[in-house]
């Protein structure tokens, strides 16, 4: 039985939407698709969370947006990461990983070190 889906933290819908997009333009139910497989359905987007996300990425110019047609041959905008974007992504993944390790030494602290 899979476990339930994670519940995201404040802030990181916007860091996991910029590494979906890294992978690959892609339109925005796309990216919700991306980041479920990806994390092998313990993250779970709900859509009234990714639109405004999206257009906020946008408009912060880390995400670029075009007019196209998806798979089931409908209009869609697909999003694409903008060099801003890539930079931004790279520094948030640098501050997630040090924000995990100090997390992750609390959890791991034994009585003996406290």
């Amino acid at each position: 039985m899979p476990s339930k889906p994670v519940d995201l933290l404040q802030g990181t819908l916007d860091m996991l939407i910029l590494k979906a997009v890294s992978l690959g333009e892609l339109h925005g139910y796309g990216v919700l698709l991306r980041i479920q497989q990806i994390s092998g359905d313990a993250l779970q987007i709900p859509q009234g969370s990714l639109y405004p996300a999206l257009y906020r990425l946008e408009h912060k110019g880390w995400i670029s947006a075009r007019w196209g047609t998806s798979e089931n041959n409908r209009k869609a905008k697909f999003y694409s990461l903008t060099a801003a974007g890539r930079q931004h992504l790279k520094s948030e993944t640098s501050e997630w990983s040090r924000l995990t390790e100090a997390i992750g030494a609390v959890l791991s602290a034994r009585p003996e070190e406290a």
